[in-house]
């Protein structure tokens, strides 16, 4: 058998740093505006960006910052910090972004487990890192995001990060790496046991970059603005501090006030076209939009992410403030761009009900990602709609092995599974129905959660809900609905559940509800299911009150399995 014949095309390598070279050489004057910690908006471009970022490069080499060790961040979405993106990667060294959200416990963890050398920080969590440093003895330095003028008072001895770009002239030339050499470092927010880091590459974040760019993705162009208000030390913000450079989108960062009034405020002040975060941010914005009496005047699109989005939040940003919401959905460990709900030209001429019911599912894949559900024997399960199977996802974005866990890989025959459980219609849509862990087993029949939240929140009394697995003696597990009220909003027990019967099978019905002042919710933003059940967890349903030991009485068995 003869040797393939070889293209002869240039083998340039696929770096981050290319990303920001584009765009200063190719979008220089396009802006990257910042509501500074310190209290006022910066503004400049991405030339002076690029410029930045080189100064950083030669202050952290000049400090013995050696390739592929990592340099750790604890910072808002700001321009010091996209700085970080680059030049802490430029010249091969690792950006690892840490969520300040965690008890300092977990931070501390995550810090020690990525062996960073020096951590850069927002002067908001000044108080954060002297609780860290004791308990981080291999950090070499902290630097804190700021000028010499703002340095907090802190026992710990820091460095000043614009004082250390001051000393640099900025006169470098950025490596040629090798694209498969690591670029970013993200852990997991995880729930139970200790965080896990997933290792990107050049090569994959710069594709990832490409993939969520398209039109069926974020659509990014050098026409748009982009607010991201997912952090960036939530998986690299969506991955849209690489995107928006290398379609040359002005990028324009919200800091830490991620309040309804402060994020609109700054959208309509830069013409924000398209912008991203998850449910509980705009449950914020929307309160805020409603009271107000306001309306947007340039938001085109907003990515919603991170958990399910209820369809009644994507009705109100469609039908009232004519926004159109992208569903998406994706992981950690898938950098983290898996689906997105686009229509195409087909079914964008179907009758409004069917084209709803599509965009309310998390979406089709995006190119680079493949997906399947398989059942408990591992078999792969129809694209029907109906059949529930675990999700399993591959793809050159999709991490192979955890960082530190080389011994062991968790893929199942060259596929990632991802922990959730899915159905798959004939059209690709994927629909969440739950995390494996979070799934309620009701008779040997599984109960979609998340489909009763979204009916839940449809009520329109109901601010947030929850629904969670209770134990019961008959069925084994039945669905309790824990919800919030909107201020000054009544409703009842009774009435609440009523708002369930026709949507859903009848044995799907929730077997009580309950109202809380606040749900739990994890650090980047999700409902914290486990405190839920831990807090229920002797909660009696009063459909289990008539099993064993009383006469069974079926009219109070409102989820009988018919």
């Amino acid at each position: 058998m003869s040797a393939p014949l070889l293209g002869q095309m240039m083998d340039v390598p696929l770096t981050l740093s290319s990303l920001i070279a584009h765009a200063a050489r190719h979008h220089g004057s396009a802006q990257i505006v910042s509501r500074r910690i310190e209290g006022d908006i910066h503004r400049y471009t991405y030339r002076e960006c690029e410029a930045r970022s080189k100064q950083l490069a030669q202050a952290l080499i000049a400090l013995g910052v050696a390739p592929g060790e990592r340099v750790g961040t604890l910072a808002w979405n700001g321009y010091r910090h996209l700085e970080a993106y680059f030049g802490v990667t430029g010249f091969g060294a690792v950006c690892h972004t840490i969520n300040p959200r965690l008890f300092p416990e977990q931070v501390a963890w995550i810090v020690n487990h990525a062996d960073d050398r020096y951590v850069l920080f927002d002067i908001t969590f000044a108080a954060l890192v002297d609780t860290l440093a004791p308990q981080c003895p291999n950090v070499r330095g902290w630097i804190a995001l700021c000028d010499e003028s703002h340095l907090p008072a802190m026992r710990t001895q820091v460095l000043c990060y614009e004082t250390l770009l001051a000393a640099q002239d900025g006169n470098y030339a950025w490596p040629e790496l090798d694209e498969r050499s690591a670029s970013n470092l993200c852990y997991t927010s995880g729930t139970t046991g200790n965080p896990k880091g997933a290792l990107y590459t050049h090569r994959s974040a710069v594709l990832h970059a490409y993939a969520g760019s398209l039109p069926d993705a974020l659509g990014l162009s050098a026409r748009d603005a982009i607010l991201p208000v997912v952090p960036m030390f939530h998986v690299n913000a969506w991955g849209i501090p690489h995107a928006a450079p290398l379609t040359g989108t002005k990028l324009v960062l919200p800091g830490k006030d991620l309040d309804g009034k402060s994020l609109f405020e700054l959208m309509e002040a830069e013409g924000v076209t398209v912008s991203a975060g998850v449910p509980t941010v705009w449950l914020g914005l929307l309160a805020y939009m409603r009271g107000a009496g306001v309306r947007f005047s340039t938001l085109d699109r907003t990515v919603v992410g991170g958990s399910a989005c209820p369809p009644a939040m994507l009705r109100t940003f469609e039908d009232d403030y004519g926004v159109q919401v992208i569903h998406a959905w994706g992981m950690t460990e898938m950098s983290p761009l898996g689906t997105l709900s686009r229509l195409n030209w087909e079914q964008s001429k179907r009758p409004r009900e069917a084209q709803q019911a599509l965009l309310e599912k998390q979406g089709r894949v995006i190119f680079g990602v493949d997906m399947k559900i398989v059942g408990e024997g591992g078999q792969e399960l129809p694209w029907d709609g109906v059949t529930f199977g675990d999700l399993h996802v591959r793809g050159p974005w999709v991490i192979d092995r955890y960082f530190r866990q080389e011994s062991g890989s968790p893929l199942v025959e060259g596929w990632f599974p991802t922990g959730d459980v899915a159905t798959i219609d004939p059209d690709g849509f994927l629909h969440i129905t739950d995390r494996s862990k979070d799934v309620i087993k009701s008779g040997g029949e599984w109960i979609s959660s998340i489909d009763l939240e979204n009916i839940a929140v449809a009520h329109p009394a109901i601010a947030e809900a929850a629904c969670i697995a209770c134990a019961h003696p008959r069925w084994t597990e039945r669905p309790l609905i824990v919800a919030v009220k909107k201020p000054g909003a009544a409703v009842t027990r009774e009435e609440l559940l009523a708002f369930f019967d026709g949507k859903v099978a009848k044995w799907w019905l929730p077997d009580d509800a309950v109202f809380v002042d606040d749900l739990p919710h994890t650090a980047t933003g999700k409902l914290q299911k486990l405190k839920l059940r831990e807090q229920f967890r002797s909660y009696v349903l009063p459909t289990a009150l008539a099993v064993e030991g009383c006469p069974f009485d079926s009219t109070q068995d409102v989820a009988k399995h018919d």
